[in-house]
């Protein structure tokens, strides 16, 4: 996962007179004030699961509370659309539309239908050289972008949007993912 830059934290290895112990510390997220405190609450909530552990050895996974919601309405629109549609792009919909899942709802289709145009797949398939040079390689992704722009939700070029997406969202499921959720 992507660290968050809400939860600092420190491989304190380099310090320690031990060879073989390796040792991350995370600091408390940090609430600067009351109000703060009362109606940010969830933004600095943090879930703690035991992935395994060994005699010497605990892996702990944090993730963000935000990022599990983020997860869980992603696999919940995914099995509205039986699994058809990238569960990377359903999760960077959520996260650039501020979890709107009507909007996205209602997005999802007319971008399925503007996909399957032959016209719109050609134009991508002349610019996705430009986007694989951008590091933009998830290509559903890629035609949301195209389509954003055409269809005149966003105004910007769509290879610096994809970009954006790609690095904001950290695009956090892999093809395993694909696999296990189907």
């Amino acid at each position: 996962m992507r660290r968050s830059p809400r939860i600092p934290s420190c491989d304190v290895s380099w310090i320690s007179p031990f060879k073989h112990e390796r040792e991350i510390l995370f600091a408390r997220s940090m609430i600067y004030s009351y109000r703060a405190e009362k109606t940010h609450k969830e933004q600095y909530a943090w879930n703690a699961k035991v992935e395994s552990e060994d005699e010497y050895t605990q892996m702990i996974l944090l993730t963000w509370v935000r990022y599990d919601q983020y997860i869980q309405q992603t696999m919940l629109i995914s099995a509205m659309w039986n699994h058809q549609i990238d569960f990377n792009l359903i999760y960077s919909l959520l996260i650039h539309i501020q979890e709107k899942i009507d909007q996205i709802i209602a997005y999802l289709p007319m971008f399925e239908t503007w996909k399957l145009q032959p016209n719109n797949i050609k134009k991508y398939e002349n610019k996705k050289k430009e986007f694989i040079e951008r590091r933009c390689c998830n290509h559903q992704i890629n035609l949301l972008c195209i389509f954003a722009i055409e269809e005149k939700f966003l105004r910007c070029n769509p290879i610096e949007l994809a970009a954006f997406i790609t690095v904001n969202s950290g695009l956090p499921f892999v093809k395993k993912d694909y696999n296990k959720n189907l």
